[in-house]
């Protein structure tokens, strides 16, 4: 058990401290908050969360919400590692981690770089000088400050008690910073102040406009017969004309797996009906004219369902859905395909797993999904499990988290075998959710090691169609996509007859 320090300002303990030292203590070390009489967050910044928690009445920010008694120790000279979370930079005794933004210590350089329309990444730094682990959080709201800020602090926490348990065992750093170091300059309250005058808030009115007038979270399903040409062998999603899964304009459909069965063809789907909290999951068949049945329900839970894997395996028929939401990743068998799925097993419990990809790979069984740890995006974390039954047991890779990237963590697809590659669809988070798509080719995969390349963007022949794919699958004979497709909303559409 190694005794680490977790350095806070003594007037302004927040969740987030708390939250650090709690998960260093669930590895096994002996951790105390030291208070520290430093200032805590610029008075600018504090304004600004101020405004927009009261204001424009957004909820969220419970790692910055104050500790109302915390408990703080007196510094320890024994400690084996001193953690900075004062965001002053200040000089303490070595060894120390702490995180930077950007370059600079304080949180104002993240929030600032957030107004200005920009993403922030974070370093854990070792000693004031020496970058050891990297991370590009994503951010799921681009337009408030306190939801970016929530999300950027989530994987900074990430990154740093991971960071600080692999220190301390004397593991090596596998997520260092590539390329020339960020600016580090931090923010004066007139340039905090003046960055989202002039840039949040006009781009408030427009998002409040454009929600006003279009339903923007919306997708479509596309599919083709491929011919042996797919996206997977050519980077690009020309070729074979795409066609529509059409919808009765009430919902959408998303996340489509192609399955092939006794001779017909399936594609599998996330179905939201507007207006709902989650969505079931459904099937169309697919003819050999190229028409579609309409898309009938085949499973629902209490929580959302998507990202429908349909696979066979030791002569069975299974159903891997995200369905993060519950908390647990279910497994489910085809009772009577592809109508009736009955509940099978448990495979990992109380993780929130998302979008869970199953590979078949040296004589294992592998799942590559995005994890959600408590707060933060589901989109930019990636983790592996291997076992060598599908039943499990389903054991966590040493590598994890592999990687913490907004553009190469989330799985857009199944893995797909090109030649002697393994290839791996990745979404993009970087212009927004699901902006985007790429294919990151699987280098090295074993029970101490995961390698992935970094992803080379998919590209289209149609940017006013097919700009913003977020998922790509194939079968033997289908081949299937979707896109963002925001429409103006049903009293607009009238009123413009």
């Amino acid at each position: 058990m190694s005794a680490i320090d977790v350095l806070v300002p003594a007037n302004a303990v927040c969740h987030l401290h708390a939250v650090v030292a709690d998960r260093l203590r669930e590895n096994g070390h002996d951790v105390a908050l030291v208070g520290v009489d430093t200032p805590a967050i610029s008075p600018a910044l504090k304004n600004i969360l101020c405004f927009e928690r009261t204001v424009l009445r957004v909820r969220l920010n419970s790692l910055l919400e104050t500790l109302p008694a915390p408990v703080l120790s007196p510094a320890r000279p024994d400690a084996a590692l001193r953690v900075d979370l004062t965001g002053g930079g200040q000089q303490f005794v070595s060894p120390v981690l702490a995180p930077s933004f950007n370059g600079c210590p304080s949180l104002s350089k993240a929030a600032r770089l957030l107004m200005l329309g920009q993403l922030p990444d974070v370093d854990i730094v070792l000693d004031g000088a020496k970058p050891v682990a990297h991370a590009a959080p994503m951010v799921d709201s681009r337009i408030s400050i306190v939801r970016g800020i929530e999300d950027v602090l989530a994987r900074m926490v990430t990154l740093l008690v991971d960071t600080a348990h692999r220190y301390l065992n004397g593991e090596p750093g596998g997520r260092v910073s590539v390329g020339p170091p960020s600016e580090g300059d931090c923010p004066t309250s007139c340039q905090m102040i003046g960055a989202y005058v002039f840039s949040v808030v006009p781009r408030q009115v427009a998002g409040a406009a454009k929600r006003l007038a279009y339903n923007l979270h919306r997708w479509n399903v596309s599919y083709r017969f491929h011919r042996g040409k797919r996206v997977a062998d050519t980077g690009l999603l020309a070729g074979e004309p795409w066609i529509t899964l059409p919808d009765d304009g009430n919902r959408f459909y998303a996340d489509p797996f192609p399955f092939e069965w006794q001779g017909r063809r399936f594609i599998f789907v996330e179905d939201f009906l507007h207006g709902g909290d989650k969505a079931v999951i459904s099937v169309a068949e697919v003819f050999g004219d190229g028409s579609a049945t309409v898309p009938r329900c085949v499973l629902e839970e209490p929580y959302h369902l998507s990202y429908p894997q349909v696979f066979s395996h030791d002569g069975e028929i299974w159903m891997l859905p995200e369905g993060g939401a519950g908390g647990n990743l279910v497994l489910y068998r085809a009772e009577a395909f592809p109508d009736r799925w009955e509940r099978h097993e448990v495979l990992i419990s109380e993780w929130e797993l998302y979008d869970a990809t199953v590979l078949e790979h040296s004589d294992r069984l592998w799942l590559f999904a995005t994890q959600r740890d408590g707060y933060g995006s589901a989109s930019d974390t990636l983790v592996v499990f291997h076992a060598k039954s599908l039943q499990g047991p389903w054991l966590p890779h040493p590598a994890n988290p592999v990687r913490i990237n907004r553009a190469a963590a989330r799985p857009g697809g199944r893995f797909v075998r090109v030649g002697d590659r393994i290839v791996l669809p990745l979404q993009d988070g970087t212009g927004e959710y699901g902006g985007a798509l790429g294919l990151a080719d699987l280098v090295e995969l074993d029970e101490t090691k995961v390698r992935l390349t970094i992803p080379v963007p998919i590209l289209s022949p149609d940017k006013s169609t097919y700009s913003k794919v977020h998922t790509l699958n194939s079968s033997e004979h289908l081949e299937v996509i979707d896109c963002i497709s925001p429409v103006l909303r049903g009293g607009l559409r009238r009123a413009r007859r």
